[in-house]
This record gives structure tokens, C-alpha cells and sequence, in this order.
């Protein structure tokens, strides 16, 4: 299987969290998932109001330096980890 495809499946996977996955986690996994997807961020940041779209482009702009082949495999390894944690806690 191939790195996009892994990327694809764990995607779907991400829909499965728990509703207990931490903002901050949540966090990571989308600045990864935007930075995969889109590539580095081509947005202004919002404004101090509307924190959560801030917190949002914070989360991207954080990873984009990455490439788009590294934040696919380090959303994958998020991914794979969460989805151990919940296991875990059940």
C-alpha cells in the first residue's frame, strides 16, 4: 500500500475517534492533514474573535515546513496512536 493510500485509510479512521480525543490532539492531526492535503498554508491568520478558526491555522502553520510526504506519514503515526489510546482506555 502506498503512502497515499495509508493516508486515505487512516483519514477515514480519524472519523472513528472518540468524542474523550483532546482539542490539542485534535489540533495536531488537522494542521497535519491540511499540510498533507494543501501544502504549506496559503490563508491570513483570522482575527483575535474567532478563536477557533485561529487555533485552526495556528495548528497548520506549525507544521509547514514540513513536506507533504512527511505530514502524511506523521498524521498516520498520530492517527495509529490515538486510536491506541482509546483502545486502551475502553
Amino acid at each position: 500500500m502506498g503512502l497515499k493510500e495509508e493516508f486515505q485509510e487512516h483519514a477515514e479512521k480519524a472519523r472513528t475517534l472518540p468524542n474523550t480525543t483532546t482539542n490539542e490532539s485534535l489540533l495536531i492531526i488537522y494542521g497535519l492533514y491540511k499540510q498533507a492535503t494543501v501544502g504549506p498554508i496559503n490563508t491570513s491568520r483570522p482575527g483575535i474573535f474567532n478563536q477557533r478558526d485561529r487555533a485552526k491555522w495556528d495548528a497548520w502553520k506549525a507544521v509547514e515546513s514540513k513536506s507533504q510526504e512527511e505530514a502524511m506519514s506523521d498524521y498516520i503515526a498520530k492517527i495509529k496512536q490515538l486510536l491506541e489510546e482509546a483502545a486502551a482506555a475502553e
